[in-house]
């Protein structure tokens, strides 16, 4: 066979293509709601904050996760909240945002080498049948581990108890508050009777003014190679 697994690896690229377009579409739309709701969209995310804390807890407490781990994801999501305090306007140079970034790597890493480890025996070596037990375990019979989480279960620890919060803020963030009119000094009317592109593009979000950014390159660099239609505009447009 010659042309059928062409036509499945053209297939797999459409589809990684088209999955990928799908969930920038759903974060872009994310985006425009939470500028459109930022009263609401902040009560979520302090309720999804004390939800994970809480779910940490639990996890403590029945599921026997490390106490040391547990804090440190638990403070971890309390220096996200402290981003919520000028929501949805967080600078990029804040002290508690570039710790929420540094946090979000280091507790991935950790809960990573947490559940990279191979899995504890739930016997006790010091008893008088350890050597025994010892001597089955070369064999590969007789020995009784601790249960060990499945792929899915991990998976979703990773993506609501790692992931979800600092994702969603990163979705929610806004870049240009240092560009808004009412930042800026002199006549407020300024900035009324100004370009309202560039009022507009202050207020877009960091995802979304991403997205914009990647597409306005793309449209240009199609114009000026001549692929993208219409006229190309020039500086004094």
């Amino acid at each position: 066979m010659w042309i059928l697994p062409f036509v499945g690896y053209v297939g797999i690229i459409c589809g990684f293509t088209f999955l990928t377009l799908a969930i920038a579409s759903g974060l872009y739309y994310l985006s425009e709601l939470v500028e459109e709701h930022t009263v609401v969209s902040r009560r979520i995310l302090t309720r999804l904050i004390q939800a994970i804390i809480v779910a940490h807890v639990l996890l403590f407490a029945f599921d026997g996760f490390p106490f040391l781990l547990t804090l440190f994801s638990g403070a971890s999501h309390g220096v996200y909240a402290m981003n919520l305090r000028r929501f949805p306007m967080v600078a990029l140079t804040d002290g508690w945002f570039i710790g929420s970034c540094i946090l979000v790597v280091s507790n991935h890493i950790l809960w990573f080498r947490h559940f990279s480890k191979p899995p504890e025996p739930l016997y006790d070596y010091s008893s008088s049948s350890s050597a025994y037990n010892r001597h089955k375990n070369t064999y590969g019979s007789g020995m009784e581990y601790k249960p060990v989480p499945s792929f899915s279960e991990i998976s979703a620890f990773f993506g609501l108890c790692v992931w979800l919060v600092p994702f969603a803020l990163f979705v929610s963030l806004s870049a240009g508050e240092n560009v808004l009119p009412s930042s800026m000094g002199g006549d407020s009317s300024a900035g009324v009777v100004g370009d309202d592109k560039k009022k507009n593009k202050g207020r877009k979000g960091l995802f979304k003014g991403g997205i914009d950014g990647i597409w306005d390159w793309l449209m240009e660099s199609g114009q000026a190679l001549g692929v993208g239609g219409g006229r190309r505009r020039s500086a004094f447009d």
